[in-house]
């Protein structure tokens, strides 16, 4: 709009009038501005005007609880999404909502205004808010979450893989008191994570019993661990992801309990805490990178193909090797 206001010497407000069929714009100066539009490439398309070699526009969603004082994995992920869409072309714009909203099942602005030619939903919403967005028609992939009952493309880390790695290294050193950390039903991903933590336990003849989970966080979400409900201390924690291992590792060390001397600690993602840790933890390293090509490849190829076969794209990683863990004396 800008571009054809500066050609024509008139205010994008004017332009935004005529491409959308509003009052205020005579005749005479709207066709010239639709004639322009077309000369320059633009498409009209329902009441928006479109830049064909401009790219898509994407909107990228989530929930405010997984922005945690702009530090997380979903900030990490959003950048990484940022870079690759402006790489191929396209633009993406953020839009973080609320629990009340959430609550609520307002849709986010994106959608109401038609702002977005398709929605990248990172992380796990309720299932009345899922069901809002698909019905709202928008094509969307989900990155970072998956439900069976929905069809809709998504992209998600090995969780159950990555974590019965981590509980297996666990197990190779001699470890066969584990517990899990994570609140299991607060994702699809956690929910994997604990999975494959029992996998890696049942195989090794360990039965997983109520005393061998401890919570992670709230009804609202939040983080939030208490050593009070700990039966027992164990020889390792298997945390469902870094940020939950940092915050236990330092409660660890506030009851004089050391790592790894007196107990061992792994986590998952390889997100910065892990590496700023003392000692620094062992963890999964999630290839955000790969996960975030996937999520916008194949938001584009949605976008560009709206009755092709939906997909679900597991992305694999590897273990970091650092100083949380001990190996137990036979």
């Amino acid at each position: 709009m800008s571009d054809i206001a500066e050609k024509l010497n008139v205010s994008t407000v004017t332009v935004s009038k005529a491409l959308a069929g509003k009052e205020g714009v005579s005749d005479e100066l709207r066709s010239e501005i639709l004639r322009m539009a077309e000369s320059m490439g633009y498409q009209k398309r329902g009441n928006k005007a479109k830049d064909l070699s401009a790219g898509y526009t994407v909107g990228i969603v989530t929930s405010r609880k997984y922005i945690e004082k702009g530090h997380s994995f979903y900030w990490t992920l959003y950048e990484r999404l940022l870079t690759y869409l402006s790489q191929k072309g396209h633009v993406a714009i953020l839009e973080v909502v609320s629990e009340e909203d959430e609550d609520m099942l307002i849709l986010p602005r994106l959608i109401q205004e038609g702002r977005v030619d398709g929605l990248i939903v990172m992380g796990s919403f309720s299932d009345a808010y899922r069901e809002s967005i698909a019905a709202a028609g928008t094509p969307f992939v989900a990155l970072d979450s998956f439900h069976a009952k929905f069809r809709q493309d998504s992209i998600i880390s090995d969780g159950y893989y990555g974590m019965y790695v981590m509980t297996h290294h666990l197990l190779r050193m001699g470890h066969k008191d584990i517990m899990f950390v994570g609140s299991i039903d607060a994702t699809s991903s956690i929910t994997d994570r604990y999975y494959g933590y029992c996998r890696a336990m049942l195989e090794a003849g360990l039965p997983v019993g109520k005393d061998a989970v401890l919570p992670d966080r709230g009804a609202d979400g939040k983080l939030t661990i208490s050593l009070d409900k700990l039966t027992h201390l164990p020889t390792a924690f298997a945390c469902n992801c870094d940020i939950t291992a940092y915050t236990l590792l330092g409660l660890l060390k506030d009851r004089g309990v050391r790592v790894p001397e007196d107990v061992s600690l792994v986590g998952f993602d390889n997100f910065i805490l892990s590496e700023l840790a003392v000692p620094q933890i062992t963890t999964y390293a999630v290839d955000v990178d790969r996960m975030a090509m996937e999520g916008a490849e194949q938001m584009i190829h949605r976008i560009a193909n709206p009755a092709s076969p939906m997909r679900r794209i597991v992305v694999s990683g590897s273990i970091i090797m650092r100083d949380s863990v001990m190996r137990l004396t036979k």
